[in-house]
C-alpha cells in the first residue's frame, strides 16, 4: 500500500512539473516579459527606488534579496555538509 501511494505522488508531481514546464514560454523568445520587461525596470528605477548609488548593487541587495539569502544558504550548507563528511572519516 506504501509503495502505491508512494507511486501515486510521484506521478502527481512529475504532472506538476511537465504543465509547469509546457506553459513556460519558448527559450530566448523575444516577446517573454524577462527578455524586455524586468531588466528595463531595473535599469530605469534602481537608483530611485531603492536609494542606492549602484544599479547592480540595488538589484542584488533589493530586488533579489530573497534569491541571494537563499543561495547564501545553500551554499553554506553545502560547506556544513562537506566538512561533516570529511571529518567523519
Amino acid at each position: 500500500m506504501r509503495l502505491i501511494l508512494t507511486l501515486i505522488f510521484l506521478a502527481m508531481i512529475a504532472f506538476v512539473l511537465v504543465a509547469t514546464v509546457a506553459e513556460m514560454p519558448t527559450f530566448g523568445d523575444p516577446g517573454n516579459p524577462t527578455n524586455n520587461e524586468v531588466p528595463q525596470r531595473y535599469i530605469e528605477g534602481a537608483v530611485e527606488e531603492t536609494g542606492a548609488l549602484n544599479v547592480i548593487s540595488s538589484i542584488i541587495m533589493d530586488y533579489r534579496a530573497f534569491d541571494t539569502l537563499g543561495e547564501a544558504t545553500v551554499l553554506f550548507l553545502a560547506i556544513i555538509g562537506a566538512l561533516a563528511t570529511l571529518k567523519a572519516h
